[in-house]
């Protein structure tokens, strides 16, 4: 018993410094996150039937299921660190499966078992994608869901016809930021450093920098109206933005 208590601890505290240091770059994070949710129950009602794509340590499904208990999901992501630490928070969870694919692999889907879905969620990933593999998920994802269900995404997606109101924008995120990286958490590079001391998590994270090589590969941050067109593109019914704080927003598609 107490071996399983101590790897929830162990878990949790994982969790706090994960959502810390990403609350580092985004001030407005937990807005993110409750908005795709509610864009979730808005399509897929109390008991809906979710993608949690390139889920990192679960934070999305981790609040799917604290306000929609009936609900279930499909956790996918490539990184072995991220995913073990979701695996000791969610593994036990007979609402979730974890999945490990890389979604630059065209044969991912393969990996994600039955569909449809009701919906598909992912917040601050996408951007490591090459556009012209952005461009085929988008259509990889209209596969995954059922007719009237949504993909959405969040990151950051300015709007591209506002270009000094963005600056101004921008500019405020960077005085928000600052004020809260100067607590002492650790930035995205500082915090794997803490994570690779890890004794069990050192594995994953050797394993990780062998597939990244080291890290991501370069961001790809287009304005919001790019993935609005790419959605479209995609064979949606329906694409726009869903939600929007300062430099962030929710692009979101109806199939």
């Amino acid at each position: 018993m107490s071996t399983a208590v101590d790897a929830r601890t162990w878990a949790e505290d994982w969790q706090r410094s994960w959502d810390r240091q990403q609350e580092g770059y985004m001030p407005d994070r937990e807005h993110r996150l409750a908005a795709l949710v509610d864009i979730v129950e808005a399509v897929g009602g109390r008991a809906p039937r979710v993608l949690d794509l390139a889920c990192g340590t679960g934070s999305i499904s981790r609040r799917l299921l604290g306000r929609l208990p009936r609900a279930t999901a499909v956790a996918v992501d490539v990184d072995p660190a991220l995913l073990a630490i979701a695996a000791a928070t969610l593994g036990d969870d007979e609402r979730v499966r974890i999945v490990r694919a890389d979604l630059g692999d065209p044969a991912w889907t393969a990996a994600v078992g039955d569909t449809p879905f009701d919906a598909v969620v992912t917040a601050t990933a996408l951007h490591w994608l090459p556009e012209a593999t952005l461009r085929r998920l988008y259509g990889d994802l209209r596969a995954l869901v059922r007719p009237g269900g949504v993909v959405a995404n969040a990151d950051e997606m300015v709007p591209a016809r506002l270009p000094r109101l963005t600056a101004e924008l921008s500019r405020l995120a960077r005085e928000r930021r600052a004020a809260l990286w100067a607590d002492g958490r650790p930035d995205w590079d500082a915090w794997w450093d803490i994570v690779a001391r890890d004794p069990r998590l050192a594995e994953a994270v050797a394993e990780r920098r062998r597939f990244f090589g080291g890290d991501h590969a370069p961001e790809f941050v287009p304005p919001a109206e790019w993935h609005v067109v790419a959605l479209a593109d995609a064979g949606f019914a329906e694409a726009g933005i869903a939600w929007r704080s300062g430099t962030g927003a929710i692009a979101a598609a109806v199939r």
